[in-house]
């Protein structure tokens, strides 16, 4: 796990430059750095040490020294496209997995992405060409921005790097921030910062003459099998076990995340590591520690756990924000960090369980909304019915007052895409209206946003066409992304081996009535999990590090904090100032619970307080 950066540029100055693009992100390499510059391009890498402790530094160049390569992630599969490699006549100065991918480049050409297990990120300079070719991982574990400004052509790791690049133009992008107020986070292709981009998960990109070109490599193709319940689990079993001794390649410690829900238990008694780590608030029904420290007592293992407090949290938020890069108001991303720096104690790498509810259908949302079993029961009878006439029953029941099950009932039966945008919905967009000031009421539609999705899968199943929603909009831009930048806050790499290539391959073939039936979500996949863990403990409810913030914000402390900077001078550009206090005023005196909007507010404030007022990354204490 690294941190890579790079600029194309005919500019003199190009060492300085890139040296001080590198110091910004040197969490996420402390062990060493590399530089290559030259009258066209400059490229800098941070190391953390992971494989190939003494001889993997980067970046790493061919045999005659015509292509260089900056590489961040792990490759899974190294060691067999080395042999292949090796056996068509290939040099290799190193074992690392990084030479493969510059080999394989040579040998096989943009093509090397398809053979590729792992998640990635990487720049390879052709000096003969001048051309540049980088990709992303499959499912964007990695992150990877680039943007065009002033004859330069930046990329890297994170954004923050960017910043100190001369000919970057600091700009906030108006135009994220309403549908930031519905999703939680940055939707849209552009970042907060106009002009920035991400490369798409799936996809490679060529540079040369100025001109980018980008091109998708991957994508999921849903295609159900015809198997039985008993062939699904036995499926979802061995693709796990393998891919879990898969993802523990290195040789350095390796540890595992832990909460109380089905995925990250899995992949714990699978992996059985030295230590594992769990987090909490001191409340019961806020620590999931509790329930982390009884599983690994049945299972013999290790746990460490801390409790956070409101205070640290508080004084900690900036600091979280500044790592993301940009506003992101899921509560988990103050316990994960916490959780991080724990780990980063005494592992250099931790496993966890992201990456199984978007492959096997694990949210409620995807219809499960109800306790009720004769309901579910009924529901899948209707699921039955054809197309048409499931829709007609939905509208009907989306017209009638509420009943118990009509919920369930409705997100069973629509079109998900008339009310699904993912796992999380904060503001309505007329909401968000209300409280933002007019130039930034003007963005892309959430239909707009979503419907470039459900396009491409309009023939599946409701249920694929949820997951295939969340695999490009939830999961890379909110979910992968706080997992990486919060673990490498830390200088610590984060594996998520439910979310791999072969992972995808298995869940791909998977029957829809084995994924979300009247049991449970994630039906297949929980009773697979069951042959590892004890009795019961696979069909337990999903958490998801749940956060007091409905306790802060009626704490007194807390709240005056949050006010202040709903009264900063600065706030008035982005919200109606009085009616943002006035939402707070009444969440404190329990006149409304607005818990999630006052903070998706208060962390869009903190976030543009750090980049664009203060200019500098947060202190503590």
């Amino acid at each position: 796990m690294c941190g890579i950066v790079g600029f194309v540029s005919t500019r003199d100055n190009k060492a300085e430059i890139i040296e001080n693009m590198m110091d910004t992100i040197v969490h996420r390499g402390p062990n060493s750095s590399g530089v290559f510059t030259d009258d066209q391009v400059a490229l800098g890498f941070r190391r953390l040490s992971i494989v190939d402790l003494s001889g993997g530094s980067q970046p790493i160049y061919n045999e005659d020294e015509t292509k260089i390569i900056i590489f961040n992630g792990e490759i899974y599969n190294y060691e067999e496209i080395r042999e292949d490699l090796l056996a068509k006549g290939h040099t290799f100065r190193t074992s690392a997995d990084t030479e493969v991918i510059l080999h394989g480049y040579e040998e096989y050409g943009v093509d090397i992405v398809k053979q590729l297990r792992g998640m990635f990120a990487f720049a390879i300079w052709d000096r003969e060409t001048n051309e540049l070719f980088g990709a992303r991982d499959h499912f964007g574990i990695k992150p990877y921005y680039y943007a065009e400004m002033n004859g330069s052509f930046m990329f890297g790791s994170e954004i923050k790097s960017f910043l100190v690049n001369p000919d970057f133009n600091k700009q906030l992008n108006k135009k994220a921030l309403k549908p930031y107020m519905t999703f939680q986070y940055s939707a849209l292709e552009e970042t907060f910062f106009k002009d920035v981009y991400r490369i798409p998960e799936g996809h490679y990109y060529t540079y040369k003459d100025g001109k980018l070109e980008i091109t998708k490599y991957w994508d999921a193709d849903f295609k159900e099998e015809d198997m039985t319940l008993e062939q699904a689990v036995d499926l979802i079993d061995e693709a796990v076990e393998e891919s879990v001794k898969a993802h523990t390649t290195g040789e350095v410690n390796i540890g595992a995340f832990l909460s109380s829900g089905v995925d990250s238990s899995y992949v714990a008694s699978v992996l059985r590591p030295d230590n594992t780590y769990s987090i909490g608030f001191g409340d019961k029904s806020y620590n999931e520690s509790h329930e982390a420290k009884r599983l690994t007592d049945k299972l013999g293992l290790n746990n460490t756990s801390k409790v956070v407090t409101g205070e640290e949290a508080f004084d900690y938020f900036p600091l979280i924000q500044y790592h993301l890069d940009e506003p992101d108001s899921n509560p988990s991303c103050v316990p994960l960090y916490f959780l991080s720096e724990m780990a980063s104690k005494d592992s250099t790498i931790v496993l966890s369980g992201e990456g199984a509810d978007e492959l096997f259908a694990g949210y409620q949302n995807y219809g499960f909304n109800t306790r009720n079993r004769p309901v579910r029961v009924f529901t899948e009878t209707l699921k039955k019915l054809p197309k048409k006439a499931r829709y007609s029953i939905a509208r009907t029941i989306k017209k009638a007052p509420n009943f118990k099950g009509s919920m369930h009932m409705y997100t069973s039966l629509a079109p998900a895409e008339d009310f699904f945008i993912g796992q999380a919905e904060v503001f309505k967009e007329h909401e968000a209206d209300t409280f933002l000031t007019k130039d930034y009421q003007e963005s892309e539609t959430v239909k707009t946003i979503v419907n470039r999705q459900y396009t491409k899968v309009k023939d599946l199943s409701e249920v694929k066409k949820m997951q295939y929603l969340d695999l490009h909009q939830w999961m890379p831009k909110d979910i992968l992304l706080k997992a990486d930048k919060l673990s490498m806050a830390h200088s610590i790499e984060l594996r998520v081996p439910l979310l791999d290539i072969r992972m995808m391959e298995v869940a791909e073939q998977i029957p829809t009535k084995y994924l979300l039936n009247a049991e449970n979500t994630k039906y297949a996949f929980r009773k697979a999990a069951n042959r590892h863990l004890p009795d019961e403990w696979a069909d337990r409810e999903k958490l998801g590090f749940p956060v007091p913030i409905k306790d802060w914000l009626r704490t007194e402390k807390f709240y005056k904090q949050v006010r202040e900077m709903f009264s900063e001078a600065f706030v008035p550009e982005f919200f109606e100032q009085d009616k943002i206090i006035q939402l707070l005023d009444d969440n404190y005196n329990e006149k409304n619970d607005e818990r999630r909007k006052i903070w998706t507010i208060y962390t869009f404030l903190t976030w543009y307080k750090i980049f664009f007022i203060d200019g500098e990354k947060p202190k503590v204490g």
